[in-house]
């Protein structure tokens, strides 16, 4: 099984016993404990920060499409589909699709599409006009994977468009080791039960990564791409924003 396979069934698991803790991680929440009406309100402020952002620095110059990286079930999808006039929602769960789709069944600007690879060959060259990933690189499976999807985002992102993503920099070292993601995987291969594994033992197969600053701009910069601006709110919450 390859790695991004795992990865999938990773987050189809979490789809199917407790969808809104695995996008955004609260252990109040856990256990279908998270309001959706609050849920959905964290993505709407997220969004509102982001455009006044973008409009601080006069992008993205036009809003006819948004592309959400990782939508998961739809946490930013009400939010952009009222500010652009076409939202695409883009996950590797189709699990978490599904509930997208069922949250969000009356917005007609708004389309969910499943990607189980390495890339993003269903988009055309510079065709998105704001592309916005957050909470989802960072639980990529190898920094090999992060960097084509970064690379895909520069080439799909219209000129004068505008590339959002968050990143951690760093991630101490006794979060490294992530002993509970990896017996995760270890009995979830012996094939118990996910609903036993996140229910009641609350182990996770999600796992973090970083990538330095200076890795990161360095690598978007050869790609083509201008950084922007960088919010640094802590170690793991980088924030960069890019144009072409």
């Amino acid at each position: 099984m390859t790695l991004l396979t795992r990865h999938r069934q990773a987050w189809e698991d979490i789809g199917r016993v407790d969808p809104m803790w695995g996008v955004l991680n609260d252990a109040s929440r856990r256990h279908g404990r998270w309001d959706p009406a609050e849920f959905f309100a964290t993505g709407e402020r997220d969004i509102v920060r982001v455009l006044e952002r973008g409009e601080q620095i006069g992008l993205p110059r036009q809003r006819k499409v948004a592309l959400d990286f990782g939508c998961g079930v739809g946490r930013f999808t009400r939010a952009l589909a009222s500010q652009f006039e076409n939202y695409i929602g883009v996950d590797i769960s189709e699990t978490m699709l599904e509930q997208a789709r069922e949250w969000n069944r009356d917005c007609t600007r708004c389309r969910f599409v499943l990607n189980t690879t390495g890339d993003l060959r269903p988009f055309e060259s510079a065709s998105i006009d704001l592309i916005y990933t957050k909470y989802v690189l960072q639980h990529l499976p190898s920094t090999a994977l992060v960097q084509s999807y970064l690379s895909e985002f520069v080439r799909i992102l219209r000129p004068e468009g505008l590339l959002v993503f968050q990143l951690p920099s760093r991630i101490a070292p006794i979060h490294r080791i992530q002993p509970r993601r990896r017996l995760y995987d270890l009995l979830r291969r012996l094939g118990i039960s996910e609903r036993l594994l996140l229910g009641r033992l609350e182990l996770t197969p999600i796992r973090m990564r970083a990538m330095p600053e200076a890795q990161v701009t360095d690598f978007v910069t050869r790609l083509g791409a201008r950084v922007m601006w960088v919010e640094r709110g802590s170690d793991l919450d980088h924030i960069y924003y890019l144009t072409r």
